[in-house]
């Protein structure tokens, strides 16, 4: 059975739950989960006509029966024998699923009833789930082992708490290294990526809530969000996987953007966000677990804040192909996984991508060409990844560039490097600049009422370039605008850079006006949905 998006239908009540349905069904939902422990005067009655009505109006969308334990994230505390009268009683009246914890089917006055149901209603089958909402199983082969042998027509559904993405890996493996219907995926912000790709997996379903305020468990999408922006109708066991490595990452619109443009060359590829939190070994580790795994199908990443000199350092440790460009600028914001031409051997190529769009979205918004740029006086806030290309694409031009920064020891390292001028930020009120360029994340989606520079430092013979591109307008370019100077938003530079990463990918050129109107659309969205 290809996997499923499961969409739960959480309702108090039987109105609410007709609500539930029909927008359910709107957004696509492919199985329908009645978490039947959220209804009130909660009755066997009840969920029958729940069913009825769910019967009646889409005989075609399969259902699984949920009343959840409250130690397993139920919503109401029923009594058991309520509960296993509500699953055996909806089996009776056509699920086709119903799902009880394992740990109480481990007692025999409890499995009685409901392997007697089953066995008259051979069409339905029983889900036997286990949750920690705390991390990992401490050994989730023989937990998966255990309930299949306990039942061995039972669907496992072990779901536990990603505290890194990290975690993840068991659960991929588990589902990649047994066969048979199984359900497996990781709750939290850091297991969002093994919702997405149970279905390449072959995780039965995968669970998305109505809205952000329906969700059942921490970390769910939305029904619209693997639909739209993930691929969903598109992802087969074939799909090549590629994302966006960065902490943090929720905010970023490479997915829509790279995902968008896959489909419109027809590509079997799914771009996702890999929420890769801490510093080197983290990611060192991350990369290891990809490179270990070659049936994931990761091919290419895209790489962010704070991981790139760490994606730089890692090509180099694995003697892959670096960039002339990358390794000048000490920092890579692409990575491509290859194939040896010999042996299975995996080597990683490093490129950045930050230099040449952030030259693109200065020269072509200011109408200049590169050598124009020689002398000016520019002033570069911040010292990450992103100000390492632009310092080195300014320096190349022959810009005067002073490097202001909130670690001292950082800022005048990468100035060192370049031959720049550095100050403290304290020094920022007698900056001297023609072109201002924030490179730091300041003022970045959600924090759009941060700056990092004052109003009144801005000047109206200035040019003022935030390299932030979400929202696009940000506060120092809505500032830097009142205050006359010229202005370059982040999103010039943010479609420049990955239009060159999708080259990387795909050995094909996006097109430019679908990638911003996609960009700008989604932008729109959010902004409305602020508002």
């Amino acid at each position: 059975m290809e996997t499923k998006l499961a969409v739960p239908i959480a309702a108090t009540s039987l109105e609410q739950a007709k609500q539930q349905l029909n927008t359910a069904k709107a957004a696509g939902a492919e199985i329908l989960e009645l978490r039947t422990d959220y209804l009130e005067n909660l009755s066997v009655d009840l969920v029958r006509k729940l069913i009825d009505k769910v019967k009646t109006a889409v005989p075609s969308i399969p259902i699984i029966v949920t009343c959840r334990d409250k130690k397993e994230g139920g919503a109401i505390d029923q009594p058991l024998q309520l509960r296993i009268d509500i699953l055996t009683s909806a089996i009776k009246a056509g699920a086709e699923f119903i799902d009880f914890e394992y740990e109480n089917f481990l007692l025999l006055q409890n499995q009685e009833k409901i392997r007697q149901a089953l066995s008259q209603m051979p069409n339905g089958r029983l889900i036997l789930s286990t949750h920690n909402f705390i991390g990992k199983f401490d050994d989730i082969i023989k937990l998966h082992s255990d309930i299949s042998a306990l039942y061995p027509t039972a669907i496992p559904k072990l779901i536990y708490t990603a505290n890194h993405i990290n975690d993840c890996f068991e659960a991929f493996d588990l589902l990649h290294n047994t066969s048979g219907a199984a359900v497996v995926f990781c709750m939290g912000k850091a297991g969002l990526i093994s919702r997405i790709i149970a279905k390449k997996l072959g995780s039965l379903v995968t669970f998305a809530s109505i809205d952000d305020k329906s969700a059942t468990a921490p970390g769910q999408l939305t029904v619209e969000q693997p639909k739209t922006t993930y691929r969903w109708d598109s992802i087969n066991s074939n799909t090549e996987l590629y994302g966006v490595i960065g902490s943090p990452i929720a905010h970023s619109l490479s997915p829509i953007l790279h995902n968008t443009c896959f489909s419109d060359i027809g590509a079997n590829k799914l771009y996702l966000p890999l929420l890769v939190e801490g510093g080197k070994d983290e990611f060192y580790t991350f990369m290891k677990n990809i490179l270990d795994r070659p049936w994931l199908d990761f091919h290419g990443f895209s790489v962010t804040t704070p991981h790139k000199r760490n994606a730089l350092n890692y090509a180099k440790q694995k003697n892959g192909v670096i960039e002339p460009l990358a390794e000048t600028i000490g920092a890579a914001n692409t990575l491509i996984v290859e194939s040896r031409a010999t042996g299975d051997e995996r080597r990683i190529s490093a490129y950045n991508t930050d230099y040449a769009g952030a030259m693109g979205a200065i020269t072509k918004t200011l109408g200049i060409s590169r050598s124009d740029l020689k002398d000016w006086p520019v002033t570069v806030i911040g010292a990450g990844g992103v100000a390492r290309a632009i310092v080195a694409g300014l320096t190349d031009a022959g810009a005067k560039i002073k490097i202001y920064n909130r670690t001292i020891e950082k800022g005048k390292k990468l100035a060192a490097e370049f031959g720049c001028d550095f100050a403290p930020l304290d020094d920022l009120p007698n900056l001297n600049a023609k072109l201002v360029i924030n490179a730091t994340s300041i003022g970045m989606y959600p924090n759009v009422d941060e700056t990092p520079l004052p109003q009144q430092y801005l000047k109206k013979d200035m040019a003022v370039f935030d390299t932030v591109y979400n929202p696009a307008e940000t506060l120092l370019l809505k500032q830097a605008k009142q205050a006359g100077a010229k202005t370059i938003d982040g999103l010039s530079m943010f479609i420049n850079q990955a239009a060159a990463q999708f080259k990387l990918f795909t050995g094909k050129n996006p097109k430019p006006d679908l990638m911003r109107k996609t960009i700008s659309n989604r932008l729109a969205l959010k902004k409305a949905d602020m508002t």
